[in-house]
């Protein structure tokens, strides 16, 4: 019996393939199902591991909804963040949809917007001069009512944060539980972090309202993406969209469509599973898979290149 489902991911991936060959430029978007596509899930098996004396205790069941948990105090809420910044941020990443994405991309002229805050990209190798993180990044920190538009980076002190937990870093940057030590649910007082200008508690530099910190960087990042779109917009570009849903439609799925819509020789090709699709004003310069973005990657990747 033959296997349908790998078949059309062969098919798929050639169709891929045969999109990114006729562009002159990709221009991909990522939002949070690139990342669920290469392992970074919140709940399951991967929350239980870390966060199941959190769940027994507030009654959450993923990450996410962790968040907006009422912790007792700023240490305990320290010690969940710091452990899922860790895991979420500087451990590794499970899956190979990212380094696969590169693999696809890597003898093009390409460049990268994506909304996750989870640093895959730069992990799995991507220049980082191609990479526009527009909503922030679990790496940094930022005053929690910004004295000044600055961020900093944060490994150091999370480490700290997940050690003083009874928890060991691998040099891989795994976090396992130290043998003989039981794991705490809150950090030491001095560990919390504060701004190193005002002295109010710090925040993740991540964007959730009028407080998010643009800094040098961003700006930096935003000009080249900008810079990019403008040089190529008369060559045949790609609009590649890995995963994006619809939490933030205007950041990179609409602004797709539109110059897509707009751009002579544009074309916009969705992989999104259950949620692939576009409006009829583009239906004819557009291509949705319905699929799982890991399966169509690690296809086009051995497509690409085959084993010996």
């Amino acid at each position: 019996m033959q296997d349908i489902t790998t078949h059309a991911n062969e098919e798929r991936a050639s169709i891929l393939l045969e999109e990114i060959q006729r562009a002159d430029a990709v221009i991909a978007g990522a939002g949070a199902g690139m990342s669920a596509a290469a392992g970074f899930t919140y709940s399951g098996a991967r929350f239980k591991e870390y966060f199941a004396c959190f769940e027994q205790k507030y009654g959450f069941h993923d990450m996410y909804s962790g968040g907006f948990a009422s912790f007792e105090s700023p240490e305990e809420q320290w010690a969940y963040m710091s452990r899922f910044i860790w895991i979420n941020r500087y451990s590794p990443i499970p899956g190979k949809a990212y380094s696969n994405l590169l693999s696809v991309l890597e003898d093009k002229d390409f460049f990268v917007i994506t909304t996750n805050v989870d640093h895959c990209f730069q992990k799995a190798g991507f220049p980082k001069e191609r990479l526009f993180y527009t909503q922030g990044d679990f790496g940094l920190f930022q005053c929690s009512k910004p004295c000044k538009k600055l961020t900093y980076n944060n490994r150091e002190q999370i480490a700290q944060m997940v050690l003083s937990q009874g928890y060991d870093i691998a040099e891989n940057g795994k976090l396992y539980e130290r043998g003989g030590h039981p794991i705490q649910m809150k950090i030491p007082k001095e560990l919390i972090p504060h701004c190193p200008h005002c002295s109010r508690e710090m925040s993740m530099n991540l964007r959730g309202d009028d407080t998010f910190v643009e800094d040098k960087g961003w700006h930096a990042a935003c000009g080249r993406y900008e810079a990019y779109i403008e040089s190529r917009k008369k060559r045949k570009i790609l609009f590649l969209e890995l995963g994006v849903g619809y939490n933030t439609p205007g950041i990179i799925k609409v602004p797709f469509w539109r110059m897509t819509a707009t751009f002579a020789d544009a074309r916009f090709l969705t992989i999104n599973l259950g949620d692939a699709e576009v409006p009829d004003w583009i239906s004819k310069k557009a291509i949705c898979m319905d699929a799982d973005i890991a399966a169509v990657l690690q296809a086009a990747q051995e497509l690409k290149h085959p084993a010996p």
